[in-house]
């Protein structure tokens, strides 16, 4: 899983997914005459640097987020979140401005402001993400970034045996969202989908545990439409893959942004779940990626 490794490595917070997008471009060039199908490929500025891989004859759209959460230095090393990261004395923080790299370690002050305490000053608009420290046993991957590095690994492991459909990356998923109503469009008017998968990655939770397999989200601060939902673990039921069953009233993900667009879209979230979310230890246990990708391949063959 070396490429998982280095795609956790890679700074792309919310608004600088361009990192992450030149990387994808470079690899998929370098790897697509290995899969079954050689995909068309989109990338442009009306996609805000997000990446459209059109397999075949598609009837169903994998959206995977290419953004990570981080920091945004503002004032005096003061700092501004990029998304939701969780906030602990002592994480190691990275980045690059114009003076050169930036080794910064975040503080929590008593006041609730946050800091980078550097030895210098960073510039303005400068963004920081955690330090990767990616650690892998026989059970499991730890590392900051998984989500959604993660999601981008197995999407990239999809599409080596993908006959029909479309792979979305997509950007500014942890700070809002709106780049997968970017995609819906083109997805509707070009090719006339109307169904998706999110590729993401859940928490851990009192009903969601590691290592019993994938999860399939009912519901979180959006609720997908119950007739698609059916179909989806009546086909998860037929191919026996481990899964569980989600039921959230808050969070959010790329099929929000779809839900929230002019494009009458099917959407429901599928992938693994993390322990230690939001911070540079995130944790998911490898049975729970194997039915993940399991799962998906399932669905894009019969949905």
């Amino acid at each position: 899983m070396e490429l998982l490794k280095t795609l956790c490595s890679i700074e792309a917070p919310s608004g600088e997914e361009i990192n992450l997008s030149v990387f994808l471009m470079n690899h998929i060039a370098e790897v697509k005459h290995t899969w079954k199908v050689q995909p068309e490929i989109h990338f442009g500025p009306e996609f805000q640097d997000g990446l459209m891989l059109v397999f075949g004859k598609p009837r169903t759209a994998v959206f995977a987020h290419m953004d990570s959460i981080g920091f945004t230095v503002r004032y005096n090393n003061e700092l501004v979140k990029i998304g939701g990261p969780r906030l602990e004395n002592g994480y190691r923080l990275r980045g690059r401005d114009r003076h050169g790299d930036v080794e910064a370690t975040l503080l929590v002050c008593d006041d609730g402001t946050l800091k980078a305490e550097c030895s210098r000053d960073i510039d303005r608009a400068t963004s920081l993400t955690f330090v990767p420290s990616y650690r892998e046993t026989e059970e499991s991957i730890q590392c900051c970034y998984l989500d959604n590095r993660l999601g981008v690994y197995l999407a990239l492991e999809l599409a080596k045996t993908l006959e029909n459909g479309i792979i979305c990356f997509t950007t500014y998923e942890e700070h809002g969202g709106g780049n997968a109503e970017v995609m819906a469009r083109v997805l509707h008017d070009r090719f006339q989908l109307r169904q998706a998968l999110i590729l993401d990655v859940t928490w851990v939770t009192e009903g969601v545990h590691a290592g019993k397999g994938t999860v399939i989200s009912m519901r979180d601060s959006g609720i997908p439409r119950k007739p698609y939902l059916k179909r989806i673990l009546a086909i998860a039921d037929k191919l026996g893959v481990d899964h569980q069953i989600e039921v959230e009233g808050t969070g959010g993900s790329d099929g929000n942004s779809l839900q929230k667009s002019p494009y009458p879209f099917d959407w429901c979230f599928i992938g693994p779940a993390e322990e230690n979310v939001h911070t540079p230890d995130e944790m998911v246990r490898k049975h729970d990626i194997q039915s993940t990708l399991l799962l998906y391949k399932g669905l894009m063959r019969e949905l």
